[in-house]
């Protein structure tokens, strides 16, 4: 139960197993996909709890 001003965050891709290199960079693109999961996770719940606080509120109305 979204609205425009509060949009759902958007589960990054996981990237092709051709976009690595396989060398071992410092900054792999499955180390980047990780960190980018890792801060969706957490847009994600914070979204939900905001969400549950809409669907509370607007029954207590």
């Amino acid at each position: 139960m979204s609205d425009a001003a509060d949009p759902e965050p958007v589960k990054p891709l996981e990237p092709d197993p051709s976009e690595c290199c396989g060398s071992g960079c410092v900054c792999c693109v499955f180390d980047v996909h990780e960190e980018s999961l890792a801060r969706y996770r957490t847009a994600h719940a914070a979204w939900q709890q905001r969400q549950a606080g809409r669907t509370s509120a607007s029954k207590d109305a």
